[in-house]
């Protein structure tokens, strides 16, 4: 199940998002171009990853901050990228560029400290941007719980693309993140972080979604954005009718 996109045209442009979205491919396109084996790639992730190891000798905190822009594999960046590029504009609309960036930082942290409380002895490193991000998707559950996402389901040899509201794909991702996480599920993914990430953005943004309101906000806006939703042609071009 991958979200594609949603209808949910963000207001202003997402400089942020796309600044972000920036730094990360730069990063990693320098990182490829620049280390040649997979010797001189691990020193790399161990210098500038979130070791949990390292951390609790009093070592390498920076890395709490620095594991955020490097990422494993091409995969690994684009699918982190897509879910940025994603929910990624809708925050910045409703938090501002200042806030928005402070958001995402605190959102990151937040993931990387959930991670290593789950296991501080752990040697391997940490590194992505999708803690950070899981924070962004907390912060949209809690805003545009309606909003409809785009996912494109595939079983087997079977591809369809269903529009479905925002708040069921984020609490299926959010579930089975918690279900990965307690049952131990290793496959390279730092399951704890998602969830510590997703529920510093769901909480960064409750105070705001009060002074709006809180679920007198929801009933104003049905759980949409308060402007016309994005549809989508044949071309998959977004075609948004703004109010006059």
């Amino acid at each position: 199940m991958f979200p594609i996109r949603d209808h949910n045209p963000s207001e202003r442009t997402p400089y942020v998002t796309y600044a972000l979205m920036a730094v990360n491919i730069l990063v990693f396109l320098i990182m490829t171009a620049s280390l040649e084996g997979d010797r001189a790639l691990a020193r790399f992730y161990w210098d500038w990853g979130l070791v949990p190891a390292k951390v609790t000798e009093g070592l390498g905190y920076g890395g709490f901050l620095t594991s955020m822009f490097l990422h494993g594999g091409f995969m690994h960046l684009a699918g982190n990228m897509l879910f940025l590029f994603i929910f990624g504009d809708n925050l910045e609309d409703e938090l501002g560029h200042l806030g928005f960036t402070l958001f995402y930082i605190a959102s990151g942290l937040g993931a990387a400290g959930l991670q290593f409380a789950a296991d501080p002895t752990s040697l391997v490193p940490m590194i992505g941007a999708s803690g950070a991000i899981a924070g962004v998707m907390g912060g949209y559950l809690l805003l545009f719980p309606r909003a409809r996402v785009d996912v494109l389901i595939i079983i087997v040899v079977f591809f369809k693309i269903f529009p479905v509201p925002a708040w069921l794909m984020l609490l299926v991702w959010f579930g089975l993140q918690l279900f990965n996480g307690a049952a131990g599920a290793d496959a390279g993914i730092a399951y704890w972080a998602h969830a510590g990430g997703f529920v510093v953005g769901f909480l960064w943004v409750l105070p705001k979604w009060l002074r709006e309101g809180g679920p007198e906000f929801w009933r104003r806006s049905q759980g949409h954005p308060d402007h016309p939703a994005a549809r989508y042609g044949r071309s998959g071009v977004p075609i948004v009718r703004r109010r006059k």
